[in-house]
């Protein structure tokens, strides 16, 4: 498959003159992310989320299976991304590009590892049966950032899932329908965000959060963290690229928590709309 050609050498000047100034092609501040906008489709846990033109699906499932005998007591979470020539005609269908590689860790670590969801509350009867939830995230549409953009449709499909009400009588598992008791949310330790700052080759150009596909490109380094709204931080990444100071990664840190909070308000927004719009049917 053809690759895309890489910017031209004007193109490159033009990029680089404009964010030495801190100004940005798309009219946005150096540290001022594309509003996210969720979409939530007709089952519990189906979001789809878009920063700008880059659109991720997140859909989340749930099974019980036998937990693994080194861990009777917790439930099992796995992460699955796809990133396909439908998301930009860079990736070849059956080859997992190093980018999906790096997402598909950093999801794992933000999501996963960080104990966003508890565990232990997915055990349903110790050492036998356990939930099994599993969320698939496939990239629609590449137009830079994608890391960020699947880690909030991740954690918003997670809020949004709802997995049926269990009852164990003995060693009797019972699992009732919807129809027959409200579906169960998952249950939370915390809700962690993942934000992008990319650095370029010169020291007088400022760092900026949610770079497009252009300046990702011509970028000199991204440093991604994971982290909620109460402070905590999860992940940071920095996968090489141009060294940082101390004091400019604790700068970034403070506009980090910053923008974790506000996201943190437009996803409960949106939940609570969406729920206020949904019949959950118990006869």
């Amino acid at each position: 498959m053809p690759r895309p050609p890489s910017p031209s050498i004007p193109e490159k000047e033009f990029v680089y003159g404009a964010l030495k100034q801190s100004l940005r092609l798309d009219g946005r501040a150096m540290l001022e992310m594309r509003t996210p906008t969720l979409t939530f489709g007709p089952e519990l846990g189906w979001v789809e989320c878009s920063l700008g033109k880059t659109r991720v699906l997140a859909q989340v499932d749930g099974k019980m299976v036998k937990p693994p005998p080194e861990r009777p007591l917790e439930g099992m979470i796995t992460i699955h991304s796809e990133l396909s020539s439908m998301a930009s005609n860079e990736y070849e269908p059956g080859r997992a590009s190093d980018q999906e590689v790096t997402i598909t860790r950093m999801l794992d670590k933000a999501l996963r590892r960080s104990d966003a969801v508890d565990k232990e509350s997915l055990c349903v009867l110790a050492g036998q049966r356990v939930w099994h939830i599993r969320l698939t995230i496939h990239i629609l549409s590449d137009a830079g950032n994608m890391l960020d953009c699947a880690c909030l449709a991740g954690i918003v499909a997670l809020k949004h899932f709802r997995r049926p009400e269990v009852e164990v009588v003995g060693d009797e598992i019972t699992i009732h329908h919807p129809s027959e008791r409200a579906p169960m949310p998952l249950s939370m330790h915390h809700t962690p965000y993942c934000l992008t700052f990319a650095f370029f080759p010169d020291t007088e150009t400022p760092p900026l959060l949610d770079p497009s596909h252009l300046e990702e490109t011509l970028s000199a380094g991204l440093l991604s963290v994971a982290l909620n709204a109460q402070r905590e931080l999860c992940v940071v990444q920095k996968a090489g690229g141009v060294p940082l100071a101390p004091e400019d990664v604790l700068r970034i840190m403070d506009v980090a928590v910053q923008k974790a909070r506000e996201l943190d308000k437009i996803v409960e927004r949106a939940l609570q709309e969406d729920w206020q719009g949904r019949t959950v049917e118990v006869r």
